[in-house]
């Protein structure tokens, strides 16, 4: 644990020697409500990620942290072969905003050898971000070349016009884009 309790301490050290004044202050106000934000842009964020490992402790450790830049850190180092999809399910329910939910999308979720399944029960879900989550992942499954046989594109092409009418602006953006990708 004390392992883990250093790389922690060293990856703060790295968020606060990239902070972005500016960008945080711009994020606070558009009124993203996390502890902490530094404001480090994604490119930034995985040159960071390069100096460690894939480790499972790790990425828990930063997701329970309310820091922007923690979570997607989570993300990127969290090895797929140990996420399950309980844990796919845990994390999908806790994501905070839109920004998380797309970059969790495209940094973890997408590499995921079930992440198929996971779609229908997603967009089949009441709560926004599991939607939003479900919509960008079967967009970001066709884009990188995923075939769902005819039925499933079917019942994917109905869950999206239905989500067109979601009161939520990201869904309702995510459900227009998906159906723009169909076939």
């Amino acid at each position: 644990m004390e392992d883990i309790t250093n790389k922690l301490r060293q990856i703060k050290q790295d968020f606060r020697a990239h902070m972005n004044g500016v960008a945080s202050q711009r994020m606070r106000e558009s009124g993203l409500s996390y502890h902490v934000i530094f404001g480090i842009e994604l490119p930034r964020l995985q040159q960071i990620a390069a100096d460690y490992a894939p480790d499972h402790q790790l990425a828990q450790q930063l997701w329970l942290e309310n820091v922007r830049e923690s979570k997607i850190m989570a993300a990127i180092l969290m090895p797929t072969d140990r996420f399950s999809p309980d844990l796919a399910d845990l994390w999908v329910s806790q994501i905070p905003n839109a920004e998380i939910a797309q970059t969790t999308t495209l940094l973890l979720f997408s590499r995921l050898s079930y992440a198929p399944e996971l779609v229908f029960q997603w967009m089949a879900d009441s709560r926004d971000m599991l939607q939003l989550c479900g919509l960008l992942l079967t967009t970001r499954l066709l884009m990188s070349g995923c075939e769902f046989s005819e039925r499933s594109t079917q019942e994917i092409t109905d869950q999206a016009h239905s989500l067109c009418a979601s009161t939520n602006l990201h869904v309702r953006r995510a459900a227009n884009n998906l159906l723009l990708r169909l076939p």
